[in-house]
């Protein structure tokens, strides 16, 4: 028998022995180091087998699916959870915009672990974005890069007022859609709806710069390793309209 405690006495419980405290910080520690072991032992993940083409496919498929209101098949559950925590091996990167009614995974269907995703408003590349991209597709392998604009875009929005108005925006606003401006310049010449035809140009632009600027996609693009697109999302229809030709 143990001398009794003030919380012994105050609770009327007993006071845990010295080998329940070794037991139960033993079950503590077993509990935790399980997974990490089972996930070592099982090794890294593999990166995707998907060739560009079919993951433009898969894309392409998730979306007709969202437009047609077809069940979600994307597995979001637990034993994809487990699954993913030994790593990731997306095989899309996906440059969008933060306007919330963009969601990418919503509007192609896709599930946990599909879509590495950049976003930020106007859907531009600075050298973290270009990071970001560049580690998708040199380390994670992902053979897939879709640039998405989208209608009625705010940023692009703001780029078109600068051009027409010389428009000015509080804190760091104009510097944000300044990378925007040569691509509404460009669809100024095309006539017809500036502000769409500035989405479709900006998304495009952002593509070929990824194709250009790039060493690690050049050579993975040389290396028949990878797919850069561009694309537009209409919010009215649910359609994304592809730009394949960069």
């Amino acid at each position: 028998m143990h001398a009794r405690c003030d919380r012994c006495a105050t609770t009327g419980l007993p006071h845990p022995g010295r080998r329940r405290l070794l037991l139960g910080a033993a079950g503590a520690f077993a509990a935790t180091a399980l997974p990490n072991a089972v996930a070592q032992a099982a090794g890294p993940v593999d990166k995707t087998a998907l060739p560009p083409a079919e993951a433009l496919k898969l894309m392409k498929a998730g979306n007709e699916n969202f437009r047609n209101e077809a069940p979600a098949l994307a597995a979001n559950g637990r034993e994809r959870r487990l699954e993913l925590a030994r790593g990731q091996a997306p095989f899309c990167v996906l440059v969008g915009c933060s306007d919330s009614r963009v969601s990418p995974e919503i509007l192609f269907g896709r599930g946990l672990g599909e879509l590495f995703i950049v976003r930020n408003a106007g859907n531009t590349v600075d050298t973290a974005a270009l990071g970001s991209i560049e580690y998708a597709v040199g380390v994670l392998g992902v053979p897939l890069v879709v640039v998405l604009g989208h209608q009625s875009c705010g940023a692009v929005a703001a780029a078109v007022e600068v051009v027409q108005k010389n428009a000015t925006f509080p804190g760091v606003i104009g510097e944000m859609v300044q990378p925007i401006v040569p691509a509404v310049l460009e669809a100024r010449s095309q006539g017809g709806d500036l502000l769409e035809a500035s989405v479709r140009s900006n998304a495009r632009r952002v593509a070929k710069r990824l194709t250009t600027q790039s060493l690690v996609i050049k050579e993975a693009l040389g290396a028949g390793a990878v797919k850069v697109v561009g694309a537009r999302y209409g919010l009215s229809d649910g359609h994304v309209e592809w730009m394949e030709d960069i």
